[in-house]
Parts: structure tokens; C-alpha cells; sequence
């Protein structure tokens, strides 16, 4: 690699996209990620930096996710799911475990969404999901989100328990981002199985956010869609 990852970062820098970065991210005062900062860059250019730097491993990768600069912790988390998807069992662990140890840094939904499903739900998929009930019931909010993010590996491959018993843990989560993502992952479990998604929200409609079955329902036919919302 010709200089370091975080000069080449910032050679692909464009200010003038730094205040649409901000609002659409959401860092003002009081705002879910006030102070976040971000230097400009679009993600396809990030994958092909990415694409160029493969073969960084979590050394690489650990001064990155720990960066101020959004940018820097979106690229580190690029790294780490290539470096997942090609590793050994013992490096899919190592990359596992220093990722838990690390999600205060993974403090946006879209560097939850880029990684979460990838990593945590590809080292859980045929282990126990236990790790993902304790995110679940975490003070952390992108912790809860990197719960229900991570299951989409399981649905992917026609597994979707593990998305309704966190979507139960969920059910009374204060914070619309853990509804909007929650609701996502019912959507794709109904893309797949509509019966099953229909059976889960039976019970549960009347006590569900509104914003959580709004996602859930989105590709239900318009009539069926306002019976539910009408509840």
C-alpha cells in the first residue's frame, strides 16, 4: 500500500459534502451522534480504497475505528468484514471479539448496518445466540442495533427465529433508530416467509412502536397494511 490508509483518506477528502454529512447524520446538540465529524467522502469511493487496501487486518484497522473521523471508522469496518469473509476460523474470532470489544466506536446505524450482519451474525450463525440477547438488553443503543442488524445473516439463510425473539426484547426500545432497524428485519424475514411474519405480528400489533410495524408491514398489499395500522 503506497502511504497510510488515513493519508489516503484524506487525499479523497471534499468539504463542500461535509454539511450534508452532518444533517443527514445527525450531529447536532442533542441529536443522536452531536459531535461526530466527517471529512467528505462518498462510499463507493471508500469500497475502493477498501478494495485496494485488502489484506489490512485488525492492526490496521484498530487506530481506524477508534478515529474521530467518521470516515476513518466507516473504512476500518470495511476492512474488517473483508478481512472476516477471508479469514481462518481463528482470525473470524480474533475479528469477532475485537469488534464487541469496540462497538462505542461503532456509534452510527451505518456503520453498524455495513458490519453487524457480516460479522457478529457470520461468527453466531452456527454458534449460540446468546452473545446477541445481552446486546439486545444493553444501555448501549448501538449495541441493541448491531443486535437486530446482526440476524439478517441468519434470515438470509431462512433462519428468522432469532429475529422475533429480538424483536421481543426490543418491542418497548425508547429509540426510533432500534424501531426503524427492527422493523427492517421483520420486512426482510416477510420478503421470505410472509406466513411467519404474519403469525408474529398477530399478538403483537396492538403493542407494537407504530414506526416498527410501519417498517414490517411496508410490502403488504394496501389494504391488509391499514387493517394492521388501524389495529
Amino acid at each position: 500500500m503506497n502511504g497510510s490508509i488515513s493519508d489516503r483518506l484524506r487525499a479523497l477528502a471534499d468539504p463542500a459534502r461535509i454539511p450534508v454529512l452532518q444533517s443527514f447524520f445527525k450531529t447536532g446538540q442533542g441529536e443522536y451522534a452531536e459531535g461526530d465529524r466527517f471529512i467528505g467522502i462518498r462510499v463507493p469511493q471508500l469500497r475502493e480504497l477498501c478494495r485496494e487496501c485488502r489484506g489490512a487486518g485488525i492492526d490496521e484497522a484498530a487506530p481506524l475505528l477508534r478515529s474521530d473521523i467518521h470516515e476513518e471508522r466507516l473504512m476500518a469496518l470495511l476492512l474488517l468484514v473483508d478481512a472476516f469473509k477471508r479469514g481462518t476460523d481463528a482470525q473470524k474470532r480474533a475479528i469477532y471479539d475485537f469488534y464487541l470489544a469496540n462497538t462505542r466506536f461503532i456509534n452510527n446505524w451505518d456503520l453498524v448496518d455495513a458490519s453487524a450482519e457480516h460479522i457478529v451474525g457470520g461468527w453466531l450463525f452456527e454458534r449460540s445466540r446468546a452473545p446477541l440477547r445481552r446486546l439486545a438488553r444493553s444501555s448501549l443503543l448501538w449495541d441493541r442495533r448491531v443486535a437486530i442488524v446482526a440476524t439478517f445473516h441468519f434470515i438470509r439463510r431462512g433462519d428468522h427465529d432469532e429475529t422475533f425473539r429480538i424483536a421481543d426484547l426490543l418491542m418497548t426500545d425508547p429509540h426510533d433508530l432500534i424501531h426503524k432497524a427492527t422493523g427492517w428485519m421483520l420486512r426482510e424475514v416477510g420478503k421470505r416467509d410472509g406466513a411467519a411474519l404474519r403469525r408474529y405480528l398477530g399478538p403483537r400489533r396492538a403493542r407494537m412502536p407504530r414506526t416498527m410495524l410501519r417498517y414490517a408491514i411496508e410490502r403488504f398489499p394496501e389494504r391488509e397494511r391499514k387493517r394492521y395500522l388501524s389495529r
